[in-house]
């Protein structure tokens, strides 16, 4: 479940979640450790890490070791199943925050109003300090997420996972089933769906350019070909699963030209050159009457129509 009791006003609930990011642990810890904000509890979720993510994070106020990698998702569930905070922060481990970052979230959530449950900072790529890694998510008409890299945007589509903050309100509120991240996405793009549901149901997110922080970014389009094939799968499958979950009829109408032609060029490398990547189609099928029930879920629960979300689609 996604509530546990009470949450203590104030409090944040940071959440990291490893799976063999030993490498990168140790500036991420210190990141949370130097911020100026107060309280925060640090809540460790590790997904069956071979590394030293475990001993690393010891000092945990609350440390959860599973025994298989269950997943991006899963384990963020299990740690906000546990934590106490009025907010929660995701912190991916190789992303280091500096010392005001929990701090000014925190202070511009409570100015911008309640229907604010999402925001983020301003995060630079920690391998080239001044190139804008994400300052948020946007969204295309050919149904991709894409990081905001430019401009000074104070309103966004929603946030990036590698640095985001959430009220327990908004958790609560666009929890389906129980779960806050969607598990079936596993790893890659639960953000954007998360993101879209919560506009969905009437929530709005936040940009706040004075936390800064860095991320290393290890997923791009240039690196694909290296990265472990059960990763590049799970992102074919979560491109479709985004959309046949949230994206209504209107939008799916306006943006079906843009949407169906990515799509063949996505299928066609499927067939040809990443044949890895099939069992996606696979999963979609053998699970589609439990897609369809997610979708009515949250279809039967939207505040928004698409038609008012659809200038954020471009």
């Amino acid at each position: 479940m996604v509530a546990v009791g009470q949450a203590l006003s104030g409090l944040v609930s940071a959440i990291i979640t490893t799976w063999n990011s030993a490498p990168f642990l140790r500036r991420c810890l210190d990141g949370i450790r130097q911020q100026s904000y107060e309280p925060i509890e640090l809540i460790h979720v590790d997904n069956a890490s071979e590394d030293d993510s475990v001993a690393l994070v010891a000092g945990a106020a609350r440390q959860i070791v599973n025994s298989e990698n269950r997943g991006f998702a899963a384990a963020v569930n299990q740690g906000i199943a546990v934590a106490h905070g009025q907010y929660v922060l995701l912190v991916n481990p190789d992303a280091f925050l500096e010392r005001d970052y929990v701090a000014s979230l925190v202070r511009a959530l409570e100015a911008a109003g309640e229907m604010f449950g999402m925001a983020t900072g301003k995060l630079y790529r920690a391998d080239v300090p001044d190139v804008i890694d994400t300052m948020g998510i946007r969204m295309t008409r050919t149904g991709r997420h894409l990081d905001i890299q430019e401009g000074s945007p104070s309103e966004v589509f929603g946030v990036s996972g590698a640095a985001a903050m959430y009220t327990r309100r908004f958790i609560e509120d666009v929890s389906i089933g129980g779960e806050f991240l969607d598990e079936d996405f596993h790893t890659y793009r639960e953000d954007a769906d998360v993101a879209w549901r919560g506009r969905l149901f009437g929530w709005r997110a936040l940009c706040v350019p004075e936390a800064v922080g860095h991320h290393v970014r290890t997923v791009t389009p240039e690196r694909r070909r290296s990265l472990p094939a059960f990763i590049n799968m799970h992102s074919v499958k979560n491109r479709f699963l985004l959309r046949l979950k949230n994206e209504g009829l209107y939008l799916a109408l306006r943006n079906a030209p843009f949407e169906l032609a990515r799509d063949l060029v996505a299928i066609a490398a499927v067939l040809t050159i990443e044949r890895s990547s099939l069992p996606a189609f696979a999963w979609l099928w053998k699970n589609r009457r439990r897609i369809l029930e997610k979708r009515r879920e949250i279809q039967r629960r939207r505040r928004v129509s698409d038609r008012a979300l659809a200038s954020w689609f471009r």
